[in-house]
């Protein structure tokens, strides 16, 4: 039986980097340890690591990205919550069986190697969560 091993990450959208990392990094003091263009998903992303997890802040780089899309209809905040998997066909196969609604039927592969999929907010009670199998 697939389990959840670990929280991942949390993801953030914001409308303003340099804003957000003023906060993030500046007052709370969490350092920053990548920030990043991801191309596949037109958005720039500063990771900062704690207590075994991170922080994600996610600002889209284009007007047509899912993210700008996100963050006109619902402003910035909190994205989604991503927790690791030890096995991810099998867990989104579990899912599947009792009814759980998923955005991904099928892992899809990020550009780091993990395996990733997310689980539709109707079916968690209304958050985004994302499910990783690192490499």
């Amino acid at each position: 039986m697939p389990r959840i091993t670990a929280v991942n990450h949390v993801a953030v959208v914001v409308d303003d980097m340099e804003k957000s990392l003023a906060f993030w990094r500046d007052a709370l003091g969490i350092q920053l340890q990548e920030l990043r263009d991801v191309p596949a998903e037109k958005s720039r992303v500063a990771f900062l690591p704690i207590a075994g997890a991170e922080v994600e802040l996610v600002m889209p780089t284009t007007d047509d990205s899912g993210i700008a899309k996100y963050l006109a209809k619902r402003g910035p905040g909190m994205h989604h919550i991503c927790l690791e998997v030890d096995h991810l066909v099998s867990m989104l196969a579990q899912l599947k069986a009792k009814n759980i609604r998923l955005i991904n039927d099928e892992p899809r592969t990020s550009a780091d190697g993990k395996i990733y999929a997310f689980i539709h907010p109707e079916s968690t009670g209304g958050v985004l969560v994302e499910l990783y199998q690192l490499a």
